[in-house]
């Protein structure tokens, strides 16, 4: 008989709980969210134009707005114009303890809104930018969260151009600086300050690509301004680049020193190859000249002297030095033929002066032969001839010198001159060059170490 009622209670009691469950369907949150939100952001209930208390729930602190972003990419740094292009996430938060809300025993996470104006928004901008836009495709990439103890997430995608002033007088073995630079325009810090969200409020996309840098490291910083209006909260991120010189190395550095060597053969051609000579010559310098305009058209017209002006500067007097080397040796060879001339003149009139005074003694009739004397007089040409001849007979033998031998094969006498200069320009050339390029890279590479 017990046992009868108790079946009887249990199958009433899931009666009840059946009928229970028929009357209450399933909780709707969505409905619950539209209801919160017309509650909290309500006619007459929130005023967006007011801004935050500050710290706890205080109206005479300010308010405080931590910021984070994620660098998606950067798509060019441009020298000409100093500028550089940047898309990221941006996100703020803050605390606005009239959006609090109950969050059904935590079953409502946060609320989503995609209307900035219906809240109070921090008067952030980039005081660096030049150029800007927000992302609408398909739908504008923003949103913002009301949690429920009442902190507000706002993120949005951005695309902006931002001003990046650079030193070139490293160039291209220089590291740039450039910052993105975020400040309050209207509330000074006496109303509303900016922090740097604590944990790694910076952020930057994997495997990010640039054509001529690489990004090194990324720093924080506060830069707060004064101005006669107030103190205005700022943040910055200073990015570290280092320019990539292995393009400017096979594109510039490469082909100057291979014009550079070009114009060295024009000091192997025979002197008389006049139209080789001065064609190589002139082509070599066109083109160095043409290679130095290319570059410096891709930079900004800077006042001082850059690393790449130097080597090209070098580079293009190397070559013209190497034209103006033909034209010495073309003048010392007219020079040298002219003075053949002279000689061979005046050696025939030294002969014909001699022919007639042997002559004069042939045709005299008193003597009956003619006796040389055993002495000449000291300006007697023969006799200088026989005593040249005398000291290169009695001169010591000398030592064997390896310069000297080298040179030896090379025509060094008094009337060849113009093939002298040369062989002095075939050594010298390369030596000089040389020398420069040690004095230039340990100069530019110690001033980067310097600098970093």
């Amino acid at each position: 008989m017990a046992s009868g009622h108790f079946f009887c209670a249990i199958f009433y009691f899931a009666c009840l709980c059946s009928a229970s469950l028929a009357n209450n369907p399933k909780v709707n949150f969505r409905e619950k969210e539209k209801k919160i939100l017309d509650q909290i952001l309500g006619a007459g209930k929130y005023d967006a134009r007011i801004r935050p208390s500050g710290i706890n729930g205080t109206d005479d602190k300010a308010t405080q707005v931590f910021v984070n972003m994620f660098l998606r990419s950067i798509s060019k740094i441009d020298d000409y114009k100093m500028e550089y292009s940047v898309q990221l996430t941006f996100r703020e938060q803050w605390l606005d303890e009239r959006l609090k809300f109950d969050d059904i025993g935590g079953r409502l996470k946060y609320l989503t809104l995609t209307e900035a104006n219906r809240v109070w928004m921090p008067d952030l901008f980039f005081s660096n930018e030049k150029e800007g836009h927000f992302h609408n495709i398909i739908m504008p990439n923003v949103y913002i969260r009301i949690f429920p103890y009442g902190s507000v997430l706002y993120s949005i995608r951005i695309s902006l151009t931002l001003a990046c002033p650079m030193n070139l007088k490293l160039y291209p073995l220089d590291r740039q600086v450039c910052s993105l630079r975020m400040a309050s325009y209207g509330w000074t810090t006496a109303d509303l300050v900016f922090l740097w969200k604590e944990g790694d409020p910076v952020q930057v996309v994997k495997n990010l690509h640039l054509p001529r840098f690489t990004l090194e490291k990324f720093l924080t910083d506060y830069c707060n301004s004064k101005t006669n209006t107030g103190e205005y909260s700022c943040l910055k991120v200073d990015l570290l680049f280092k320019r990539e010189f292995s393009y400017y190395l096979i594109q510039i550095y490469i082909p100057c020193c291979m014009l550079v060597i070009v114009s060295w053969v024009s000091f192997w051609l025979d002197q008389g190859a006049v139209p080789a000579r001065v064609s190589l010559g002139v082509t070599t310098l066109l083109t160095m000249a043409t290679q130095t305009s290319g570059i410096n058209a891709s930079l900004p017209p800077v006042s001082y002297t850059k690393a790449i002006d130097v080597w090209t500067g070098v580079c293009l007097t190397f070559v013209f030095g190497a034209l103006l080397e033909f034209a010495l040796v073309n003048y010392a060879s007219r020079s040298d033929i002219h003075r053949e001339n002279m000689k061979k003149k005046r050696r025939e009139m030294e002969q014909a002066s001699l022919d007639a005074a042997s002559d004069l003694l042939d045709t005299d009739s008193n003597a009956t032969f003619a006796m040389k004397p055993l002495v000449r007089h000291p300006g007697d040409p023969l006799a200088l001839e026989k005593l040249r001849q005398c000291e290169v007979h009695m001169q010591a033998p000398k030592r064997p010198n390896c310069c000297r031998s080298w040179l030896s094969k090379f025509p060094t006498r008094q009337c060849s001159r113009s093939k002298r200069i040369d062989v002095i320009s075939r050594i010298t050339f390369p030596l000089v060059f040389a020398l420069f390029n040690l004095v230039y890279w340990s100069t530019y590479l110690f001033r980067e170490e310097e600098d970093d």
